[in-house]
């Protein structure tokens, strides 16, 4: 027989204690849910609009052309996953929980 640790543990093997009505809480919200979510869609569109809405000069180029702004765009989205992976990366996933 094994003793038993102040915690309640086994020396040895899994703990004794059931986890059946512990709540899971994470530490992030939903993609959806925050934020930066929102200020990333507003300027993905204000970006497309801008883009539309400036016109040619008097020289007749576009200052703003859609090649240009779909760059921001991608430079926008590279900046939300990177900001998104930085606030999950210290969040155990579902599956790594250990417990019994």
């Amino acid at each position: 027989m094994s003793a038993a640790s102040s915690a309640g543990y086994p020396e040895s093997g899994a703990p004794r204690t059931t986890y059946a009505g512990e709540r899971v809480v994470r530490e992030t919200k939903p993609a959806y849910k925050t934020t930066e979510m929102i200020a990333y869609v507003a300027a993905v569109i204000a970006t497309l609009i801008a883009s539309a809405v400036v016109g040619d000069d008097d020289g007749g180029t576009d200052r703003f052309a859609a090649d240009q702004a779909w760059l921001y765009v991608t430079l926008l989205t590279i900046g939300y996953m990177i900001s998104r992976g930085l606030a999950k990366s210290g969040i155990r996933g579902q599956g790594d929980d250990t417990r019994g």
